[in-house]
């Protein structure tokens, strides 16, 4: 069996997972090609882990002539390695990927490949760029083989919007042992000042963690002493923003950078915090729920369903007041969390692991692949 992943621009669990599954898809003798950015292949390795890959341009942003283009790049692949799945990751790169194989003319001896589309994030909700997320998630929902969705109210959209066949995709955080992700080389070590608590957080600096929300909460617990700094580990569009709001609110924030190291900075943590305004199924808290870290988290997308209701503190996205109070209630309660660490972990174990979500993925790549033929 040949199998084609895609996906767009990552620099976090979406690249990861897929590097998870092409890794997985090469140990059981499956030939594995990614498809994606060249910038990914760069942080995450892929033909370290046995896979092809091809560089295609499927960027950050929505942008009509990129897109096209980019779709033109996928049919050419496509149509001349002929997988016998195509799994694309993400609305945009899925969308892409279902109007390239629309292209590619199938043979008697060589049918269209079957596409799976993975959906690890509902569309943003509000103006032009939802809009036009809505429409990629109709042509997903109605191109693809299967639909496979990492949160239930994910399902539930899919379903909505036509897909046939819809399922949960099974996305673990990474095993202890593997190699970490991230950009190449040494990294100089992180600065932390000593007796001091760190308030961890993780993410891609972008629109969707809501960072400044975070930033806007720290601003209310600087009367604690000693006083928490803020780290925050990642990178993206909104970086000089988020530092400049941080200056201007007197904050003590680190600004980290993408990191190789987030398992040593979740073990540094007195509590980490998911911002999130929407999210599918965060690998981060994933991370924190195995190291045994006390998460505030917004009740956002799947959040809820990955930590339950003993495993996290959970409050609404966007409110500042309400995600300050959660802080400073697991910074100053012992009690409180020592409960949030014995809950954590007692939910990481529930938590599925590589080998099962590699199995899952390899039994549904035979079914669509079988049902195609």
């Amino acid at each position: 069996m040949k199998v084609a992943f895609v996906l767009g621009t990552s620099t976090g669990g979406t690249a990861r997972h897929v590097l998870m599954l092409a890794a997985g898809c090469t140990a059981h003798g499956v030939t594995a090609e990614v498809l994606g950015p060249a910038q990914t292949e760069r942080d995450f390795g892929f033909t370290a882990a046995g896979a092809g890959f091809s560089a295609v341009g499927i960027a950050s942003r929505l942008r009509a002539g990129p897109d096209l283009r980019a779709a033109a790049r996928l049919r050419r692949l496509l149509a001349a390695w002929r997988p016998d799945v195509a799994h694309a990751h993400g609305l945009r790169a899925g969308a892409l990927t279902a109007i390239a194989l629309s292209l590619v003319r199938p043979s008697v001896y060589d049918p269209r490949p079957a596409l799976v589309v993975t959906v690890h994030n509902a569309p943003p909700a509000n103006g032009t760029t939802g809009a036009v997320y809505r429409v990629l998630e109709r042509i997903v929902a109605r191109s693809a083989d299967s639909v496979l969705c990492v949160s239930g109210d994910l399902e539930d959209r899919m379903r909505a919007a036509g897909a046939r066949r819809v399922g949960r995709a099974l996305v673990p955080p990474p095993d202890p042992g593997s190699a970490p992700a991230g950009p190449p080389g040494p990294q100089p070590p992180l600065a932390l000042p000593p007796g001091r608590p760190v308030v961890l957080a993780v993410g891609r600096l972008a629109p969707q963690k809501d960072f400044a929300t975070l930033l806007r909460a720290a601003a209310r617990w600087r009367d604690l002493r000693p006083e928490p700094v803020v780290v925050i580990a990642g990178q993206g569009p909104l970086e000089a923003g988020l530092k400049a709001q941080a200056a201007s609110l007197g904050l003590d924030a680190r600004f980290a950078g993408q990191r190789r190291d987030v398992p040593a900075l979740l073990a540094c943590a007195a509590v980490f915090v998911l911002s999130s305004r929407w999210e599918g199924q965060p690998l981060i808290v994933a991370e924190a729920l195995r190291a045994g870290v006390p998460v505030v988290a917004t009740r956002a997308g799947g959040t809820p369903d990955l930590t339950g209701e003993d495993a996290a503190l959970l409050v609404p996205p966007g409110d500042p007041a309400r995600l300050a109070a959660a802080v400073r209630s697991v910074l100053t309660d012992e009690v409180l969390a020592a409960r949030l660490r014995k809950a954590a972990t007692r939910q990481a174990q529930t938590l599925p692991d590589e080998a099962g979500a590699v199995d899952a993925a390899l039994a549904e790549y035979q079914f669509v692949s079988r049902r195609r033929r």
